[in-house]
């Protein structure tokens, strides 16, 4: 009788080798770009691939606009306050990936639009905000003054 927690392996040597693995995923051809989970009910995975790559000089900004968008759910702005800073971070991630040269005015109006939606939380004005978000928003503002 076969124990489950072997892999099964055929002893023919006619046989194509067949390898049964029961502890996770298996990939049999080169993998990009993958999130897994499994055996947790209660997962969340947020990812954004770019076709272009970031142009030089804008790699911090494209990291921070990046990690703002993976935590803006959690910000506590209203819906349409969270819809406005996702597409002004998302006109800046398309604006320093893009195919051509960034037109820095463009990555300025929407980092200025960004910090904007991001005030009300970090002023505190911005009724029903997680704990932690006043800090987190100030910090995304002065990262984001920083960069351009």
């Amino acid at each position: 009788m076969n124990d489950p927690n072997v892999p099964n392996v055929s002893n023919d040597a006619n046989d194509p080798q067949q390898v049964n693995h029961y502890e996770g995923p298996v990939f049999n051809k080169g993998v990009a770009n993958a999130q897994l989970a499994w055996n947790n009910g209660t997962v969340t995975q947020n990812q954004q691939i770019n076709d272009g790559s970031v142009a030089p000089g804008y790699e911090a900004l494209a990291a921070l606009v990046t990690d703002l968008l993976r935590q803006l759910p959690g910000s506590g702005l209203a819906d349409r306050d969270r819809a406005d800073a996702a597409t002004a971070a998302e006109e800046v991630i398309a604006e320093i990936t893009g195919s051509d040269s960034p037109e820095p005015g463009r990555v300025r109006r929407a980092v200025t639009m960004l910090k904007g939606a991001l005030a009300p939380v970090a002023t505190g004005l911005a009724a029903g905000t997680a704990v932690g978000a006043q800090e987190w928003a100030q910090s995304a503002i002065r990262g984001l003054t920083g960069l351009v």
